[in-house]
């Protein structure tokens, strides 16, 4: 089933330069071994230690474990160990704390900054007006490679109204990427998950995030 729903989500692609992310949260490290044969290495979790329950498990294959859910300081450490870019940056405490722990893990972590484009509260992500002023704090830290930008669109019925969300959020991610310290790092923009990546892929996203439509309906955990 999961090679079979891939191959549909990379047909639907009006792009080949997209990275699939697999968002495995409450997946079986079984499933994540299928998705490994099937063609998908870049794994996605919500949360750091499930993450880490299944890594141990998967220590065989060469998977890319990305944190893609919002991350709380005191499982920083954790995830600096683990993960290879964290896509939920968004206060400057966070920032800092990653930065300290990747010191202290003699590691550069990659990173992006997560926008609330049109601040929902149910939401994490800094407002739009702030990421400037984010970025520049991120470019200043010298265990952190800012790598672009992620949002999560509000879920709507119908796809197509997440489009304003998605050219926004370019529209930031275009702007900054004139002034980063890095502007070869700052590459990703990760946005698009089941319901709505074929309208976030037109809008410009090169990363994205995709659990259901690979594995069918999320269980409960």
């Amino acid at each position: 089933m999961i090679a079979e729903n891939l191959a549909l989500i990379r047909d639907s692609l009006c792009r080949d330069d997209v990275v699939l992310i697999a968002v495995t949260k409450t997946q079986p490290v079984a499933v994540i071994r299928e998705a490994y044969a099937a063609g998908l290495s870049v794994v996605g979790e919500n949360r750091v230690q499930e993450a880490f329950e299944k890594a141990a498990q998967l220590q065989d294959l060469p998977l890319d474990w990305h944190l893609i859910g919002h991350l709380q300081t005191n499982k920083v450490k954790q995830a600096v160990a683990l993960f290879s870019l964290i896509h939920s940056v968004d206060s400057e405490r966070l920032a800092r704390e990653i930065d300290r722990c990747a010191k202290a893990a003699g590691k550069i972590q990659d990173v992006l900054i997560q926008v609330n484009v049109v601040g929902e509260e149910s939401k994490s992500g800094i407002e739009p007006a702030r990421a400037a002023e984010l970025a520049r704090l991120v470019d200043s830290l010298p265990n952190l490679r800012l790598c672009g930008m992620m949002t999560i669109a509000p879920l709507f019925e119908d796809a197509e109204q997440t489009r304003p969300v998605f050219r926004e959020m370019r529209s930031i991610f275009d702007r900054l990427g004139e002034q980063v310290a890095d502007p070869e790092a700052f590459r990703w923009l990760s946005m698009g998950m089941t319901h709505d990546y074929r309208v976030a892929v037109e809008e410009g996203a090169n990363m994205i995030r995709i659990g259901t439509g690979l594995f069918g309906a999320r269980t409960a955990r």
